[in-house]
């Protein structure tokens, strides 16, 4: 059994090691070659990004010492690339080494912050660092990066990058072990980068905890508390939303929002965010199933006033008369549909009388 573990273990580490050494020669290329570097970076950014197949997986799982199992990361059965040489290089720090010098020299190009964040998310919390710099360089660019791939599934709808979100949620955001070892500055960009997306990534069960560990800014005397700085960042993330179910999902998810403890300002600015969804044209041009999620949700989170809001909607909407026939005829239908169901109800309810007194 030993023998069998043991030649397995060794498998698992060589695929692994092939990995890297693809890697480092695709950042090498990309080095070498200054016209080609872009396309290069892209190619290894989608590479490290895919699902990893079914013979990589069986090659991977096959172990118990080396093996990852995805379950534990509470992402379905989705296990990609970028997570099992996360764990590698934190189990094998030194194997990494050689990729984060090639990152290095490459800095400053599109795509470098996205692969470092993939593939070092989990490394910067593990390894010691003790020079000071250094640890700021790695980490800014790992809230810069996450922040990069996290725009990637908004603009695709997918949540390829959730087991990142996760992690940078549930291990450092919320264990201040991790946490306080990036600088001050860095905690207060991750925690802001975390606000935008924990809607998307239906973390909003932590989202109590979350605000707990808000680090203190130093504008908060300006702004407000933690649930100021949140509820801002959530209200600037719904104007930069233009993927409608992505908008439509974020509608949905801010309804936990009721019963926060605002400033004035804070709460009149996620009002006028929700309220300029409720209107056709600009600036927004919100869809007609855009526009009844953000009146559903303004309705739930400031219910005082919800009927001049709408009677007031209602005259400003004469002021796009091309919107008219739609409007009508949406109307028109949806009293149709509401008058089908009652008669519905009345024909089922009255059936049921009949059975009833049929079967007495």
């Amino acid at each position: 059994m030993s023998e069998a573990s043991s030649s397995s273990t060794h498998r698992i580490s060589a695929y692994l090691n092939a990995l890297t050494q693809e890697i480092e020669r695709k950042l090498q290329r990309a080095l070498a070659s200054p016209s080609q570097r872009r396309n290069l970076l892209q190619e290894l950014f989608a590479d490290i990004a895919l699902e990893v197949d079914d013979r990589a997986r069986d090659i991977i799982l096959s172990g118990e010492e080396g093996g990852i199992c995805p379950a534990e990361d509470g992402i379905d059965s989705r296990l990609c690339f970028y997570d099992v040489l996360a764990d590698h290089y934190v189990r094998i720090p030194e194997s990494g080494q050689r990729i984060l010098d090639l990152i290095v020299q490459l800095w400053s190009q599109l795509f470098v912050s996205h692969i470092f964040a993939l593939l070092f998310h989990k490394w910067i919390f593990e390894v010691q660092l003790n020079n000071d710099e250094v640890l700021l360089r790695y980490s800014s660019a790992l809230v810069q990066g996450a922040t990069n791939v996290f725009w990637i599934d908004i603009q695709t709808n997918s949540r390829h990058f959730q087991s990142l979100f996760q992690y940078l949620l549930e291990e450092v955001a919320l264990e201040p072990a991790r946490l306080n070892k990036i600088p001050v500055q860095v905690q207060r960009d991750l925690f802001l980068v975390l606000s935008r997306f924990i809607f998307f990534y239906n973390s909003v069960d932590k989202l109590e905890s979350f605000l707990k560990q808000f680090p203190v800014f130093p504008n908060a005397f300006l702004v407000g508390g933690s649930a100021d700085f949140f509820v801002i960042e959530v209200a600037d993330q719904l104007q930069k939303l233009k993927v409608e179910p992505v908008l439509l999902h974020y509608l949905s998810q801010i309804k936990v929002l009721q019963g926060m403890e605002l400033r004035m300002t804070t709460s009149t600015r996620l009002k006028t965010c929700l309220y300029s969804f409720t209107s056709p044209g600009g600036p927004m041009y919100p869809t007609r199933a855009v526009r009844h999620a953000a009146w559903d949700a303004l309705d739930f989170l400031f219910p005082v006033g919800q009927y001049p809001r709408h009677v007031i909607s209602l005259f400003f909407r004469l002021l796009y008369p091309w919107c008219w026939p739609s409007s009508c005829w949406n109307f028109i239908m949806s009293w149709l549909k509401a008058v089908f169901h009652t008669l519905l109800r009345v024909v089922f309810s009255s059936w049921e009388k009949v059975r009833a007194e049929k079967n007495s």
